[in-house]
Parts: structure tokens; C-alpha cells; sequence
């Protein structure tokens, strides 16, 4: 399986972005199996999950101050790459 994600170092803190459908940032029960799911391929680093509505407008789930900060940051600013999970 392939995600889309960033590792992002920002003022003293490292943390990843992790691209999901609306419907996990929806729902905590499936956020949490999200970020649970995705924390070996991060290192154990703080996983905040990005989903887009209709409109490309992005949705952040996860850590509060990390998620404030993200929504301040323009998509097209954040260093996308694919990664795998087995």
C-alpha cells in the first residue's frame, strides 16, 4: 500500500502529514486506527492526518497545536512524498 506524506521540521518540532478520505478525519475511532497504522513508518514522530473536501480544502486531524499550525500552511508549501507500507 502507498500513502502521501511529509516529514515536516518546524520550529523545534518534527512531525508527519499523512494524506486520508474525509471520512477518517471523520470519525476519531478510524483517525486513531490511521495514525496507529501509520506510526512504524514514521519512527514514532506525531502523525497529524490532511483530508481535502470537494474543494481541495484541507482538514486536519490529530495533535491540536500541530493541526492549528498546518492549517496556516499553504498544501503546495508541504514536501508531498510517497511512501510504503507493507
Amino acid at each position: 500500500m502507498r500513502i502521501q506524506g511529509a516529514v515536516i521540521r518546524e520550529q523545534g518540532q518534527t512531525f508527519a502529514v499523512v494524506v486520508v478520505k474525509p471520512n477518517v478525519v471523520q470519525n476519531q475511532s478510524k483517525a486513531a486506527d490511521a495514525i496507529s497504522s501509520f506510526m512504524p513508518v514514521f519512527g514514532g514522530i506525531p502523525i497529524v492526518l490532511m483530508a481535502q473536501d470537494c474543494r481541495g480544502r484541507p482538514t486536519y486531524y490529530g495533535r491540536p497545536d500541530i493541526s492549528r499550525f498546518m492549517a496556516s500552511v499553504p498544501l503546495q508549501a508541504i514536501p508531498w512524498r510517497e511512501y510504503s507500507i507493507n
